[in-house]
């Protein structure tokens, strides 16, 4: 069934890659989407580029915010707008393939499944693959702690089997949002076949590795409320993942 999936991009300083981003949605062989963007209060023109969009697309939609909330209540915001029975997770600097979609939400009905998601490309400032991060095909919530498997990009989870699920204001707020689902669901899974292109920026959050160390341990212990040796022994596959990451 062509079920409608609303597209979550929140929007800060997006001037440079939003257009490439709303043509990989627009170019989508699967058609019966909504992309709910939410400027946050950026600073830049990316309202002219959107707005050139806006005109051409009824399926494209701005929420202009009077005041800069952050990434995660910017999704919420979107999320809470969202008509679609499928969710899904798009950042104004990230790319979907052609086929992300119909390959993914197809998948989905065949399997029976509540979320899903894929390998993707990663690529530098300049649009150039760099690498391909592989997922397995069959991840579970132990499998989660151990590290984020999913990429945000390529997450897609549906509302009549879940309800619509939101992120925390906190550090790495995809990864507690899909922690969420997986104490529902146990395992799902996904699409080995890369799906998306991932940009990674020189400034971006995720370079600062100790910063992104302290939010993980914080997940482990305030968040998932495991204990010490639990924590520690979760700690280490992650360190081990994301220097296989970066290898």
């Amino acid at each position: 069934m062509n079920l409608l999936v609303s597209i979550i991009t929140p929007s800060y300083n997006s001037s440079k890659y939003i257009e490439e981003t709303i043509r990989s949605v627009v170019s989508q062989t699967y058609k019966n989407w909504e992309m709910i963007i939410v400027d946050d209060m950026s600073p830049d023109n990316a309202n002219i580029i959107i707005d050139n969009f806006l005109k051409n697309d009824s399926r494209i939609q701005l929420i202009k915010l009077e005041k800069n909330v952050g990434v995660a209540e910017a999704r919420n915001i979107a999320i809470e707008q969202a008509k679609g029975r499928y969710i899904a997770f798009l950042d104004s600097d990230d790319i979907w393939l052609p086929q992300k979609l119909e390959k993914q939400i197809n998948f989905m009905q065949e399997h029976d499944l509540s979320l899903t998601y894929s390998s993707y490309y990663t690529i530098n400032e300049n649009s150039t693959r760099l690498n391909t991060r592989k997922v397995k095909e069959l991840i579970s919530y132990r499998d989660m702690l151990k590290s984020n498997h999913i990429g945000n990009l390529t997450g897609i989870y549906d509302c009549d089997k879940l309800g619509k699920v939101y992120m925390d204001s906190r550090g790495h707020e995809d990864y507690i949002l899909w922690l969420k689902v997986f104490k529902e669901i146990k395992q799902t899974r996904g699409i080995v076949e890369p799906l998306a292109e991932y940009r990674i920026l020189a400034n971006s959050l995720s370079s600062n590795k100790l910063k992104v160390l302290k939010w993980q341990w914080h997940i482990y212990r305030k968040v998932e409320k495991l204990n010490i040796f639990q924590s520690s022994y979760y700690f280490l596959f992650y360190i081990y993942y994301a220097l296989k990451k970066r290898s």
